[in-house]
């Protein structure tokens, strides 16, 4: 985020709450260009948003307001920029659906405690697609106000460019194009005069206080219901068990009834086109993030798609005739190359410590010794001016005072090359742990502020696990 935004932010928060911002973080990437930080003081924690897209933060403000008049669980809107690209919505913390599901599966597998959140969104999912979506004003949906022919055409075509040509899939390419035309007439003669989130999977259900709330859902417009559960029940890296998706079909099925008839026989014949079109839709994201835009961590989804496409092939049973279609997916999960490229993945942990030097470096938890040991001492110290002594390198006063009054910048831009050199060789390597240490005199300032953003950076970077650690402050 650029300095100017991050000041913008700030302000408009300080505006709208009449109080200081005491602490400033940025949150990790997200799958979009959206940014998102964290603004804290001893009253209350927001998370702030910046967006140059303008007309998706119409069609996100738009939607959230519409969604609390229907008493939805969405984030409240705080304060809205007069250009509309930064907004301060209410903190959901940090637990996503699929990292309660993630966490809990470790030590319970696939539980009755996992499949009891994923039900409480089910039972909120049909009121938001039929009563919220009667009267929303898809006048603002961006960039299409309905998921219609067009948009049906940009996914598989998307999913042919970005996907099957990088991935080297062979096809005949107007066959291709044929059964993309016969196989998008089809869904598009299921019922779709619903709201469509589009992007409704366990990285964009947050779980707090017991319950469930929504975010991501700028890129919704009108569309058929079986997308939605489509996308949530063939998650990719979610991976749920087909026994498990049953049980939560037909509940959803019983949760929907309540607010219209249903015909389950034809809802599922749908509901496997729909699941086809959202696995391609996936994949082309995928190709694009992973081969195009060389980022490793949207490939390690790509076996989880393949997966969930080859038990879909055992029973599509379509009513129309995708020939070409079929054929091209069938190579796809017999790709030895594809399941080589997925499986790629990084189990190197970079322990980033700030330190005290007076109560000594840091020792080595993995065993492995070696890393790296910063010493922030030579830099402008805010411990010793009155105003910074109770802050610590978090609080945004003396992260001001540090990029504006100390060489700071130029000490970071050289552990980053430093670091960078080892990081590349160690994932080459198939290393599995990396310290980094920064000391200052008291481990409150210099050395705190030093590994934040070293911390944030390797994240934003490189597909590793980030352990940061504040020794004198814990």
């Amino acid at each position: 985020m650029k300095t100017s935004d991050k000041n913008e932010i700030i302000q408009l928060f300080e505006h709208h709450f009449n109080e200081k911002v005491e602490t400033f973080e940025m949150l990790p990437p997200s799958g979009s260009y959206r940014e998102y930080c964290r603004l804290q003081n001893k009253n209350r924690t927001v998370i702030g948003a910046f967006n140059s897209d303008v007309k998706e933060n119409t069609a996100f403000l738009s939607f959230t307001n519409h969604f609390l008049t229907k008493d939805l669980p969405v984030p409240e809107i705080y304060a809205v920029s007069s250009d509309l690209k930064k907004y301060l919505l209410r903190d959901l913390g940090d637990t996503t659906l699929f990292d309660f599901l993630s966490k809990t599966r470790e030590s319970e597998g696939f539980s009755k405690n996992i499949i009891s959140e994923y039900k409480k969104v089910l039972k909120v999912l049909p009121k938001l697609q039929v009563v919220a979506g009667k009267e929303l004003d898809y006048s603002v949906c961006y960039p299409r106000a309905a998921f219609d022919s067009q948009s049906m055409m940009w996914d598989l075509n998307y999913f042919k460019y970005y996907f099957l040509k990088l991935a080297q899939i062979p096809f005949d390419e107007q066959a291709l194009e044929d059964d993309f035309q016969t196989f998008s007439e089809y869904l598009l003669s299921a019922d779709s005069n619903y709201f469509l989130y589009r992007d409704f999977q366990s990285r964009n259900v947050m779980l707090k206080d017991s319950k469930v709330f929504f975010i991501d859902y700028q890129g919704g417009r009108r569309g058929a219901l079986q997308y939605d559960l489509a996308s949530l029940l063939y998650d990719g890296k979610a991976d749920i068990p087909q026994s498990v998706r049953k049980e939560l079909f037909d509940f959803y099925l019983e949760e929907l009834q309540k607010y219209l008839p249903v015909n389950k026989k034809e809802f599922t014949a749908y509901f496997r086109g729909f699941v086809l079109i959202r696995i391609m839709q996936a994949m082309g994201a995928y190709g694009f993030r992973g081969f195009y835009e060389k980022k490793e961590h949207f490939l390690k989804s790509i076996p989880y798609a393949l997966k969930n496409l080859e038990f879909l092939l055992e029973d599509l049973d379509l009513p129309v005739e995708i020939p070409e279609l079929t054929k091209v997916l069938k190579l796809l999960t017999k790709s030895e190359v594809l399941k080589e490229i997925g499986q790629i993945k990084s189990n190197l942990t970079i322990r980033i410590t700030s330190f005290s030097y007076k109560k000594g470096i840091p020792a080595d938890p993995s065993g492995n010794g070696g890393g790296f040991v910063f010493d922030c001492r030579a830099i402008n110290n805010p411990g010793r001016h009155q105003e910074y002594k109770q802050l610590t390198g978090k609080d945004l006063e003396v992260q001001k005072f540090l990029e504006e009054k100390s060489e700071v910048n130029i000490f970071l831009d050289s552990v980053k090359a430093l670091v960078d050199q080892t990081v590349k060789v160690y994932l080459e390597r198939g290393f599995s742990h990396l310290s980094i240490n920064f000391g200052c005199t008291g481990g409150q300032h210099r050395s705190v502020y030093s590994a934040e953003k070293l911390a944030e950076y390797i994240q934003n970077n490189y597909p590793v696990s980030v352990v940061l650690i504040h020794r004198e402050q814990q």
